[in-house]
Formats: structure tokens, sequence, C-alpha cells
């Protein structure tokens, strides 16, 4: 099969336990044998493919607006020069790296209206250090609820409509080759070999990078975002179950996670404590493509492809606290 993206942090885990399950796996990465977005390069490595795993992209927030040429070539332009070689060549199954960041805010409920979306926060609120997202009816305060794969998309900055993008030509794919696709919407993956602190790192690589440089992790808001921390094993496991899941000219799409989570503010906490210090600072800022909870429920991945993490957040934690960063 082939594996793009194979050289990156969750890539090259991926390729570790495609390898470990028995796979053949022909690995394309940009630092290393060519670039999705060359039809040549594809070319010269997907013929004799039963399956494409497709974890290239841009990922990351980004700096401001003059990343969008990046996000759109490489996540959309990409992801059509890949499913079009796949239609060459005859081959049927896509495992695509997508992601939680799709969702936008996460699943809340109001104890009058009961489960609503809220859209963005506003940044007069966010300023005067109101973080908690208000019911879209009645401005109400709102309970957090798990998100499942059903809820409606409503991406929130340029790397989460990409990977929406993705998605739905993999959809367009699926339907016209009469193909398996299947998007993992991965929710936040640590774990070794992270990327170092870059505008592009998830926060969990961010708070390794200062504790290692000496400096205090930076939380912002209050600390009380809540997340769920997926270890990059798990997230290598759940692309080996996805091989044997889907069905032929459908997408299906999987909240890939822990089912337990935690708060930003705690991350932060756990590694500095794993390290001796030195302590988080909360600083009260905040970045106007940032959700503020986002939980995800699990099961569907659990009943349909056998997928259930195994690493602990205390256990995961511990490790990458001194694992090395890419």
């Amino acid at each position: 099969m082939l594996l793009t993206g194979s050289a990156g942090f969750i890539g090259s885990h991926v390729a570790e336990a495609l390898k470990e399950a028995g796979h053949e796996v022909a690995g394309l990465d940009v630092r290393m044998d060519g670039d999705v977005r060359d039809p040549a390069a594809v070319d010269r490595l997907l013929p004799g493919s039963d399956a494409v795993v497709h974890q290239a992209a841009k990922v990351g927030l980004g700096v401001d607006v003059a990343d969008l040429p990046d996000y759109a070539s490489i996540n959309v332009y990409g992801m059509a020069v890949v499913l079009a070689a796949m239609a060459r060549h005859g081959v049927g199954r896509l495992v695509l790296a997508s992601s939680m960041v799709i969702y936008g805010e996460g699943a809340y409920e109001c104890p009058d209206h009961g489960q609503v979306r809220p859209g963005p926060r506003e940044p007069a609120d966010l300023t005067r250090g109101i973080f908690e997202p208000r019911c879209p009816t009645c401005r109400s305060a709102l309970s957090p609820a798990t998100i499942g794969e059903d809820a409606p998309a409503d991406p929130r900055n340029a790397y989460a409509t990409t990977k929406l993008a993705q998605e739905h030509l993999a959809a367009n794919w699926a339907r016209e080759a009469g193909g398996i696709a299947v998007a993992l919407r991965y929710h936040n993956v640590y774990g070794p070999r992270m990327p170092k602190d870059t505008p592009y790192s998830g926060v969990a690589a961010i708070f390794r990078s200062a504790l290692e440089a000496g400096r205090p992790p930076r939380v912002f808001e209050d600390g009380g975002q809540r997340r769920d921390f997926i270890h990059v094993r798990d997230v290598a496991q759940a692309n080996v179950a996805a091989l044997g899941g889907g069905r032929p000219g459908t997408l299906a799409a999987y909240n890939i996670a822990s089912g337990r989570p935690h708060t930003v503010g705690e991350m932060a906490a756990a590694l500095a404590a794993e390290r001796g210090g030195p302590e988080p600072v909360v600083t009260g800022e905040y970045r106007l493509g940032d959700v503020r909870h986002i939980v995800a429920s699990p099961g569907k991945a659990a009943a349909e492809l056998g997928f259930r993490a195994r690493v602990g957040f205390i256990e995961g934690m511990k490790e990458f606290a001194t694992a090395p960063l890419g």
C-alpha cells in the first residue's frame, strides 16, 4: 500500500504499525522522495498498491491569511492528485487522516434548549475573559457534551476548512469509483517525534518545547479548555483498524479519541510535573480560531472498527515529558 506523509510525526508511527501488522508499505513524503501534488511521484509508487493511507498535510492553525495558498495547495489539491491517481490505477481503498477541527465548537447542552451548537465566540467576550460559549438562543451558560460523527461541520480556520474539503473529495471519489473511503477524525494527537514548537505545532509540543528550554508553558485563556488527548501509537493502530472498515461507494467518518477528556491546563501541569517544572503560567490570552471545548464520542470507532485507545493520559504524559521531539 501507499502511505503518504510517511516520514512525518504521525506518518512515521503509522508506517511502523502497518509493517508490524504485515503490510508492505511504500512511503511518499516531501522530505524524502516526492510531493503528493506531483502526479508523477504518486504514479511512480502507486502501482501494485491495494490501498492508500493518506497522512500528508499542512497542519496547525497557521500564522495568518498568507498561509491560505499552502493549505489549499497541499491539503486540497494534493488530495485531488492522489484520488485521481487511485482512479487511474484501480486502487479501491482509502484511509484519510482527517481532524476533529472540522466540527468547530463541540456539542453543548443548554438547560432550556437542549443540545445546541454555538457559533464563534465574540471577541468582546474573550477580551473580558469570558471564555465559555453561550446558548445561541437565550445566551445562557452551557455544559459541554460529547460530539458524534453526525454533528454538522463548522470549520473555523484554514486547516479545518481544507480537512473538510478532503473528506468531500474522498466522498466524491468513493461514489464515482466505487471505492471505500474511511476518514479518521483525529483529536489532539501527542507523543514521541512530535514536531518542536512552531506556529504549526500542536499545544502539547509547544508546552513540551517550552519546558525543555526551561520556560514555563504559557496556557491561553484560563486553561479550562477541554480536549481529548490521544497518543500517537493509538492513532497508528486506528489506521491499521480502518483498513478493514467502510463500505463501497461511501465515506465513513470516525472520531479517533480516547473518550477521556482533560483540560489544556491539566495537560500543561502534568508535563511540568514530570519534568520538575517550571510550573505553567495562565496568560488569559486567546486566539480567534480556537474553540473552547471539543469532547468526542469514540463509540462508533469501537463498534465498527474495533478500535479503542489503550494509552492512558498519565502514562502517555509521563512518556511524552522526556520523549524525543521531531
